[in-house]
């Protein structure tokens, strides 16, 4: 069955706006892209080095292909953080990013709450419930929300988001 007009369409809008995003917000934007890059290239080397931060935390959460998974994610970390702070594919790597954190939350926080959590609860109280969930997760939800911001706004000027788009730009001019 051949796919409606209507949705290539759709289809077409949405990959645009996710390869072309806005360049022309302010320089400083790097500065957020500094900080969520980091956060997630670093967090994807300790996945490596730590098997209980990588492997280990996957087989007790219950993931399949335990080993596989951590490295993949490991690996998405490491390139994706490394392209957040470059300021190349930003929306895309955000919005991997978003998804990415939204499935640790929910495979973490969930069971934290109900206080059945595989993994060692929080050293101090709280250590189950609401509160503990939501001093928990402050770290998670402080990249979900630079990875919105850097999904609607795009990398700014410092990038290689904007010189690929001035490039492109320039191109187009003069052919």
């Amino acid at each position: 069955m051949p796919v409606p007009d209507i949705y290539r369409k759709k289809m077409k809008k949405i990959i645009h706006w996710l390869l072309h995003p806005p360049v022309t917000g302010p320089s400083s934007i790097v500065i957020l892209r500094l900080m969520a890059g980091g956060v997630f290239f670093w967090e994807g080397i300790l996945k490596f080095v730590y098997p209980n931060q990588g492997v280990g935390r996957f087989t007790k959460l219950g993931f399949p292909f335990p080993e596989a998974t951590a490295h993949w994610i490991a690996v998405g970390e490491i390139v994706g953080g490394l392209l957040l702070i470059a300021g190349l594919f930003t929306r895309i790597v955000a919005l991997y990013f978003i998804v990415q954190m939204i499935v640790a939350v929910l495979t973490t926080k969930i069971s934290l709450y109900l206080g059945t959590s595989p993994l060692p609860l929080p050293p101090a109280p709280p250590k189950t419930g609401i509160w503990a969930v939501l001093h928990e997760i402050r770290a998670d939800y402080a990249q979900i929300m630079v990875c919105l911001f850097l999904l609607l706004e795009g990398a700014g000027r410092r990038s290689l988001d904007f010189l690929a788009d001035t490039r492109e730009k320039l191109t187009f001019a003069s052919s």
